[in-house]
């Protein structure tokens, strides 16, 4: 199924990572599914992903991140399977089917994470290729290795039966019901530190597996940072592609998103869409009791939230919520409930980046609807500070009727200027409508 077909608004949902780690079970998948379902539906969000060691039967057990070298659950043809240990619906080789049935029937859609080429274990075993005479030695190379998990080998698409066995994977994923699938190591500087977009054959190589598999699936490119100068690349073959390398609940982290949105913000187009990576709210890192002593709340204020909320929709990266969703607060589900900011997200066009200094930051789009435009302001100091975006900056001219969005608060008439006195690290959003 052509990329252009799906994904036409940016992606939101669900992934597991950041409250499960590689460690995520059926009922963690099937809870949170639940919750989005009665929850968050009516507001947008739609795909529930299963992320990173799925196939690995004692992920989490003996270590809150990669197990070196770990046994996988494969199948006659060296493709990974849902461990049963885990995902006890897999049995009798029936894969990801149950679970992604249980999740149509909420009205949700159904993503896996795979790390890109194939599994050591196919290669060491010199299984076959479905459908051709080669095995999986025969199409890996060993000299494409992620450099921080080992379970894989990259794969040389110029070998026979490169591209079968990626027909092969999508077309099991296909009979899954998959709807959305993150493809992982793609920047691999390990391998290749003068070409740190290395995977440039194994994309195409996914692309067109996809497109023959007859079912429509978001492809998600990870991790990044991905490179600017392959944007034409990406836009032809994903349909969103990770900004950054993993994103956590850390202000600098936050700060240093600012630039990367400005980097990209002319790259994002229906079917195509810089990703800023998951939201770290909620309660995150559940996986690592018993190993650490971490927080299990976000560590992010209330302000910053707000922050990245806002500066996530006006860019219009994906939305993918990373906590443990049936313990929100009222808070946390108010950001991910917020119509207007959300709206905003769906309709919002031409983002961009009105000016940053070390300081503050102004946003700036327009709501393809009805023309209003939408201005996001942001405190990016220590201290609370009034920030401010002048006519000539926006583009504007004449006066306009503001709302803020968060608050849900008419401002009245405004003309020459906008300002806001915000708390440190703390952002506003405005409709501008005649």
């Amino acid at each position: 199924m052509k990329k252009d077909h799906v994904a036409l608004t940016p992606p939101m949902g669900w992934n597991s990572w950041d409250c499960y780690g590689p460690s995520v079970n059926e009922e963690q998948l099937l809870g949170n599914a639940q919750y989005m379902a009665e929850h968050l539906k009516e507001f947008g969000w739609e795909y529930v992903c299963c992320d990173i060691q799925w196939s690995e039967p004692t992920a989490g057990k003996v270590s809150p991140y990669y197990v070196p070298f770990a046994w996988l659950t494969l199948d006659e043809y060296g493709r990974q399977l849902p461990a049963v240990e885990r995902f006890p619906s897999a049995a009798g080789g029936r894969g990801f089917g149950p679970i992604a049935e249980k999740i149509h029937g909420m009205g949700l859609k159904f993503g896996i994470h795979i790390m890109r080429g194939v599994p050591r274990l196919a290669v060491h075993q010199h299984l076959p290729v479905k459908g051709t005479d080669t095995t999986c030695d025969k199409i890996a190379s060993d000299a494409s290795v992620c450099r921080w998990n080992t379970d894989m080998y990259g794969i040389d698409a110029s070998k026979e039966g490169a591209q079968a066995y990626y027909d092969s994977l999508f077309e099991l994923y296909a009979s899954w019901g998959v709807d959305y699938v993150k493809v992982d190591d793609i920047c691999n500087t390990n391998a290749y530190p003068n070409n740190p977009y290395s995977a440039e054959k194994e994309i195409e190589m996914i692309r067109r597996a996809i497109d023959k598999c007859g079912r429509p699936m978001v492809l998600s490119l990870s991790p990044g940072p991905a490179v600017i100068d392959k944007a034409w690349h990406l836009r032809q073959n994903a349909n969103m592609w990770r900004i950054t390398d993993d994103f956590w609940d850390q202000w600098d982290l936050l700060l240093e998103m600012f630039w990367r949105c400005e980097v990209w913000e002319r790259q994002v187009s229906p079917g195509c869409w810089p990703d800023c990576d998951m939201l770290p709210i909620g309660r995150l890192r559940l996986h690592l009791k018993g190993f650490s002593e971490e927080s299990t709340w976000t560590k992010f204020t209330k302000e910053e939230q707000i922050t990245m909320m806002s500066l996530w929709c006006i860019f219009r990266s994906p939305l993918i919520m990373g906590g443990e969703m049936r313990d929100n607060d009222a808070f946390t589900l108010s950001l991910l409930t917020n119509r207007e900011i959300l709206d905003m997200h769906r309709y919002g066009t031409g983002a961009h980046q009105v000016y940053r200094t070390d300081k503050a930051a102004a946003w700036r789009s327009v709501d393809t609807r009805d023309g209003g435009v939408y201005v996001a302001l942001f405190n990016l100091s220590d201290g609370e500070k009034e920030v401010s975006a002048c006519w000539e900056e926006l583009e504007l001219e004449g006066t306009y009727t503001a709302r803020e969005l968060w608050s849900h608060r008419d401002v009245g008439t405004v003309d020459g200027k906008l300002a806001a006195v915000l708390p440190a690290h703390g952002a506003a959003v405005y409709k501008l409508s005649r």
